[in-house]
């Protein structure tokens, strides 16, 4: 009766690591950023064993060597005990794994033939399971594990489970590292349909565009400016519906639709993207884009900023006085909602030294406060570096993490001379300028 007892609890205890495997490997490969992969790789193998310490060591390309060595488990008194001792590069016992990528059970480090012993600094650890993490045939790395809780070394049925965790693992892995091969090609792709910003003289101008941080997000933020052949200036920043390929691409035909009326109609704003509506709405099935058109024109003292707002965020002007105000006004409706209702146009002057920040929603918004809370941090953080370098001060604005962060952003800015432009004469670099 006592064995069939035994046998009964053994089962149970089997059926129960079973399932805490089957809930790991899901768990693991939930996962698409790498390096939220291996360190749920490494806690998860921590605890199917029980273990009090874990680490990843991620081999070079030639696999002879580790080149990253992710440790988990440590306090922060040990943390602060190894200050300024290096990671290991893989030696001793950890070069003996990396030489023959089977299973290891160690029951005394110090003991081991292999064993090279620890760093000034380093916990005590007496026991050590490592485990080849493999990935289509390849060798992606070693799961080390030491020290179970319960002061046992670890058995064959701890090196069971964990060689079945890190196959799948790999698998895991796998897909991260491709995961992020695909996001990064589609990033490349959206910075590509971005255009390098010409030589607006007697303007400055500058823009910075970045993808949102979380997963399968491509965005459709974008800008352009460019000089009219009347001598105007225009900027535009839009930002498409969507988060995928889908609205990259129709980014860049709003993009290069826009340019080719601006040439043709030229004035007024409300003209131009009264056009561009009915013409998407013709010829495409795009989704709903916002947009903020700009001209600046001479004026006899300065400059005026003549602008339409199609459902976007008001422009920011920042006065040479250190003020800054928003332009708030009639925004209009976004482009592909209804092309019968007119479009306002607004006007404002513009002095010299002064600076023009457009702006998609992505740089403000925050699901945890008011959008106006948003537009008066980025007022505040945009004013304290108004002096700087166009370049700086649309990186300081983008990196300030005024939105959450889940939204991709774009920023473009123009400062204008300090002495106002004659009325009625086109820049020198100017298309068409004569």
């Amino acid at each position: 009766m006592d064995r069939l007892v035994g046998r009964l609890q053994d089962f149970a205890h089997a059926q129960s690591r079973f399932q805490d495997l089957l809930d790991a490997v899901m768990a693991v490969g939930r996962e698409l950023e790498l390096p939220v992969v291996l360190r749920r790789v490494i806690t998860t193998a921590m605890g199917l064993v029980d273990a009090r310490y874990g680490a990843l060591g991620v081999l070079s390309e030639d696999g002879e060597q580790l080149e990253e060595f992710i440790p988990v488990g440590l306090s922060e008194r040990e943390v602060a005990d190894l200050a300024g001792v290096a990671l290991p590069h893989g030696r001793g016992l950890l070069k003996h794994l990396i030489d023959h990528p089977e299973p290891l059970r160690v029951a005394d480090i110090g003991a081991h033939a292999r064993s090279v012993g620890f760093p000034p600094g380093h916990p005590p650890m007496r026991t050590l399971l490592g485990v080849a993490v493999t990935s289509r045939s390849r060798v992606y790395g070693n799961l080390y594990l030491s020290e179970r809780r319960d002061g046992q070394p670890f058995d064959v049925h701890d090196e069971d489970i964990v060689v079945a965790l890190a196959g799948a693992a790999g698998l895991a892995i796998e897909n991260a590292r491709l995961y992020r091969q695909v996001r990064a090609s589609a990033e490349y792709f959206q910075r590509l349909l971005l255009p390098q910003l010409p030589d607006l003289d007697p303007f400055e101008t500058a823009a910075v565009y970045r993808p949102a941080a979380t997963p399968d997000h491509v965005g459709g933020d974008w800008y352009d400016a460019l000089m009219l052949p009347d001598g105007a200036c225009a900027l535009v920043i839009g930002d498409v519906g969507g988060h995928d390929l889908q609205a990259a691409a129709t980014m860049a035909q709003t993009r290069n639709m826009l340019r080719a009326l601006l040439y043709d109609r030229r004035t007024p704003p409300s003209a131009v993207l009264t056009q561009l509506d009915r013409t998407l709405d013709a010829i495409t099935d795009n989704p709903i884009t916002t947009a903020c058109l700009v001209r600046i024109e001479p004026a006899t003292t300065g400059w005026t900023l003549h602008w339409s707002n199609a459902g976007h965020p008001p422009p920011l002007l920042l006065s040479a006085d250190g003020t800054a105000r928003y332009l708030h006004a009639d925004p209009g409706l976004p482009l592909g909602v209804d092309t019968d209702v007119p479009r306002p146009d607004h006007k404002h002057p513009i002095p010299g030294d002064a600076t023009l920040v457009l702006f998609t929603d992505g740089l403000v918004e925050h699901p945890g406060r008011p959008l106006d809370a948003g537009l008066t941090e980025l007022a505040r953080v945009a004013t304290a570096h108004a002096g700087l370098h166009l370049d700086d001060l649309c990186r300081i604005l983008a990196d300030a993490h005024i939105g959450d962060g889940r939204d991709d952003l774009a920023v473009l800015a123009l400062r204008t001379p300090p002495h106002p432009h004659p009325p009625g004469a086109a820049s020198a670099g100017a298309p068409g300028a004569g």
